[in-house]
C-alpha cells in the first residue's frame, strides 16, 4: 500500500524515472507540428515544497532527485529533467518539486491542451490555484473527480493526438485491475493515444496481474520501463517502479535504456535491476 498524497513521495527515485521519461515522450511527440492533449488521471497538487511535513516525513527525495542535482554528466533526458526543476525553483536550490502537470506545463506549446483530474480536495484546490483556467494561449482544464472515469469522457480528443498519464496511488488492491480495465476501454476509443501507466512494485503478483490483463487485451506495442532499487520482497514498501507505455513514440525505448543505464548505479540500493522490454510488439 502507498499513501494517496503525492507529496509524501515527491522527487523519489520513481519520480525521477517517471518525469524524465514523460518529458522525453512529449519531446518526441512535438517533432510533429500538430497539437496534442495531455490527460492526467491523478494529477496531484501540481508542485510540492520539499520542506513540508509530507516530504520531510519520508525524505524520499534525498534518494532520488537530490542524487542528480549537482551532476555534470547527465544524459540528455536527465539533464532536461533537472533543468526543468531548477526553472521551477527559480534558482539552483532544491526546495520545490514540480508534479507531472507542472513539468508538462513548462513544455507544452501554445496549441497544446491539458486535462487534469484530481479527486483529493486539498490537492485539487492547489492544482486549480497553480494551473487552473487558461494560461496564456494554452487551455488547461482542472477537474475534481475520479480520473479513470474522467479518462473515458476525455477520449477521443479533438486533436486525435495525446499523451495520457495514469498515476494512481494503488492504495486499494482493486486499483490495479481498475487501471487495466479503464485503459483497455479508453484504448478502444482512442487507439492511437500514448498511454503511460505508472506502477509501483509492492507485491509483484499484483502488478503482474494488471499487466497480464493488458497483454491479453489484444492491444499492440506495449513497452515496460522499470527500475528496481532492491530485490522483490514480501516486506512492506516499494522495491521497484516503472512505466508501462502503450504506443510509445519512436526512440523512447532507446532513450529509456540510456536513462536507466545512468540511474541504476546511482540509485540502486543493492540487488536491484533495470529493464526496458517490449512486452507486446506490433
Amino acid at each position: 500500500m502507498l499513501s494517496y498524497r503525492h507529496g509524501y513521495h515527491a522527487g523519489n527515485y520513481a519520480d525521477v524515472l517517471k518525469h524524465s521519461i514523460l518529458l522525453q515522450t512529449l519531446k518526441l511527440m512535438h517533432k510533429k507540428n500538430k497539437p496534442l492533449v495531455y490527460i492526467d488521471t491523478h494529477a496531484g497538487a501540481g508542485g510540492y515544497a520539499l520542506s513540508d511535513e509530507f516530504a520531510q516525513k519520508t525524505g524520499e527525495y534525498l534518494e532520488g532527485v537530490a542524487k542528480l542535482w549537482d551532476k555534470q554528466d547527465l544524459p540528455e533526458a536527465l539533464s532536461q529533467y533537472v533543468s526543468d526543476i531548477k526553472h521551477f525553483n527559480g534558482s539552483d536550490e532544491l526546495e520545490l518539486y514540480p508534479g507531472s502537470p507542472a513539468f508538462v506545463d513548462m513544455n507544452l506549446r501554445d496549441n497544446d491542451r491539458m486535462v487534469l483530474h484530481e479527486l483529493h480536495g486539498t490537492d485539487h484546490q492547489r492544482l486549480e490555484e497553480q494551473l487552473g483556467g487558461d494560461k496564456q494561449i494554452k487551455v488547461i482544464k482542472v477537474i475534481k473527480g475520479d480520473g479513470l472515469k474522467g479518462l473515458l469522457a476525455a477520449v477521443p480528443p479533438l486533436e486525435r493526438r495525446g499523451v495520457i498519464l495514469i498515476d494512481p496511488s494503488y492504495e486499494m488492491k482493486s486499483d490495479y485491475q481498475e487501471v487495466a480495465k479503464a485503459v483497455i476501454k479508453a484504448h478502444k476509443k482512442f487507439a492511437t493515444g500514448v498511454f503511460m501507466i505508472w506502477y509501483p512494485v509492492v507485491q509483484r503478483e499484483q502488478t503482474e496481474a494488471m499487466f497480464e490483463l493488458l497483454k491479453q487485451s489484444g492491444i499492440k506495442r506495449q513497452l515496460r520501463i522499470e527500475q528496481a532499487i532492491k530485490p522483490d520482497s514480501e516486506e512492506f514498501g516499494m522495491t521497484a517502479a516503472g512505466l508501462w507505455v502503450i504506443n510509445p513514440p519512436w526512440q523512447l525505448d532507446e532513450i529509456a535504456e540510456t536513462t536507466l543505464a545512468y540511474l541504476d548505479p546511482l540509485l540502486n540500493q543493492g540487488g536491484g535491476h533495470v529493464q526496458v522490454t517490449w512486452e507486446v510488439g506490433e
